[in-house]
């Protein structure tokens, strides 16, 4: 399919970017939609970004963490999801599932190569509004293709100058991982230090990105580095909270338009078909918190051990409620976003918090203590914050939950922070790719559940209409494992 018809099928709708839970929304409506015609503007340039951001806004991206978090050892899936709790391979319909996935990555991919290859040439734009748009562009595509690397490794590399090709090669998880840093390390050198509008990427952002991509690479210096470079910045600070509620408010609340630890989320406002599906996905019609019901989707179990030797003085183990749905009365069902004032399923006011300055901090910790051979006074320092946090605690000052660096070895630290990162980052859709990337996922998952990860769990099949559809793709060598 031609660029130009690509810029027909997704631009012939007004595109919105919807900005903020409760502000202005960005909505550009391209004035032609010619390839030739159009990138000459900023507007045009602007709503061309927009298109990018689509994909994964919609219910996509909720979609994408409720997958993983079906996989993690703290939760279960229930009906059609229940199958990823096995660990022993996707079933068609999870299969059916992630390749929707794959499609809307690789359109927010095409989306953004369309930026990359013809912003450039626009004639009335300034070249610092080429530079910021071609740098938000970048950073949404190796956005995409970070998820796409660490759910079904080599992918086919489809960049600004190959994007019109149907056959395009499995490159290898090298070749992905050499793209994304790439596009990160020139955006972060061009996007701005505030966004423009909220929910816009930002240098900030574009850094943690590249913070959490050395993470996965075990750079771990560079990984140190980078996230050492937002810490430093002083833009960012964690919301302080005393109560349930305050997180549920001040963090992730409905109505907040931006948070002092908002370091890339994505928005989402309340009207029908811009707002977060997440909250359908995971709440119970019995909590009242969500005014349109809820799949409860995810679940967990107050006898495991996982939620058992997780700390009561710890406010975020009360953002799990008892609801018994069916499996009986230890069931637990999430909390963590409400919205009573939500006007339908995928309607709630509540942004997405991909990276929040408590990754910063928690990718931090982590990086520091494996270059390092051991934990760090700073990397204790940056895990202490999320804790202290945690327990209604001023983030920045000593108290009484701090842990103590002679305490822990490089090992038990590891194990520390990982486990505070299974605390944070709760319905995020981290802690399967957590568990995967240190190497641990097959040991965790038998001592939480008694279940042994089949091999071919540990990859999402290569969707049967890329197989059929790019003849570069060979089937019998290019399929993942077991599919």
């Amino acid at each position: 399919m031609s660029a130009q018809h690509l810029l027909i099928r997704f631009f012939a709708a007004a595109l919105l970017f919807g900005a903020t839970s409760c502000s202005d929304l960005l909505t550009e409506n391209p004035r032609s939609l010619a390839v030739e015609n159009f990138f000459q503007t900023a507007a045009e340039v602007e709503s061309a970004v927009n298109a990018a951001f689509t994909p994964l806004r919609a219910t996509n991206y909720s979609v994408y963490e409720t997958s993983l978090e079906c996989q993690s050892d703290y939760t279960g899936g229930r009906g059609s999801w229940a199958p990823l709790h096995e660990f022993q391979g996707l079933n068609d319909a999870n299969i059916t599932r992630v390749a929707g996935l794959w499609d809307a990555f690789y359109l927010s991919i095409r989306n953004a190569n369309l930026v990359i290859r013809h912003a450039p040439n626009g004639k009335s734009i300034s070249q610092a509004d080429k530079d910021r748009y071609v740098g938000e562009a970048r950073f949404l595509r190796a956005f995409n293709y970070f998820q796409l690397v660490r759910n079904w490794a080599g992918v086919p590399l489809k960049k600004e100058d190959n994007m019109d090709d149907a056959d395009v090669k499995r490159a290898s998880v090298e070749e992905v991982y050499s793209l994304i840093v790439s596009d990160l390390t020139a955006a972060e050198t061009v996007l701005p230090e505030t966004p423009s509008v909220a929910g816009r990427p930002t240098r900030w952002a574009a850094k943690t990105l590249l913070a959490d991509v050395y993470l996965h690479l075990s750079k771990f210096a560079e990984a140190r580095d980078k996230a050492a470079e937002v810490i430093q910045s002083n833009k960012f600070s964690l919301v302080p909270v005393t109560t349930k509620a305050d997180f549920q408010v001040k963090v992730w609340g409905p109505e907040l338009v931006s948070t002092s630890e908002e370091i890339f989320f994505l928005k989402y406002t309340r009207q029908t078909g811009q707002g977060n599906y997440m909250l359908w996905v995971a709440n119970h019609p019995d909590t009242k918190l969500f005014n349109f019901g809820g799949a409860y989707v995810l679940y967990a179990d107050v006898t495991s051990a996982y939620y058992t030797s997780w700390n009561n003085a710890d406010i975020r183990k009360s953002l799990w409620d008892k609801i018994n749905f069916g499996l009986g009365p230890n069931t637990l069902v999430s909390s963590r976003f409400t919205d009573q004032a939500a006007v339908g399923q995928n309607g709630a006011g509540n942004d997405d918090p991909v990276y929040s300055y408590s990754d910063v901090l928690l990718i931090y910790a982590e990086a520091s203590s494996r270059a390092g051979n051991g934990p760090t006074a700073a990397g204790m320092e940056a895990l202490n914050q999320v804790h202290r946090r945690a327990y209604g605690k001023a983030p920045g000052a000593a108290a009484a939950v701090d842990y103590k660096v002679a305490d822990y070895t490089a090992e038990t630290f590891l194990d520390l922070v990982l486990q505070e990162r299974s605390y944070e980052f709760q319905l995020e859709g981290k802690r399967w790719l957590d568990l995967k990337r240190t190497g641990r996922v097959k040991d965790v998952i038998l001592a939480a559940t008694g279940k042994t990860v089949a091999d071919k769990h540990l990859l999402w099949p290569i969707p049967v209409s890329e197989m059929n559809y790019n003849k570069a793709l060979d089937p019998a060598k290019d399929q993942n494992p077991g599919y």
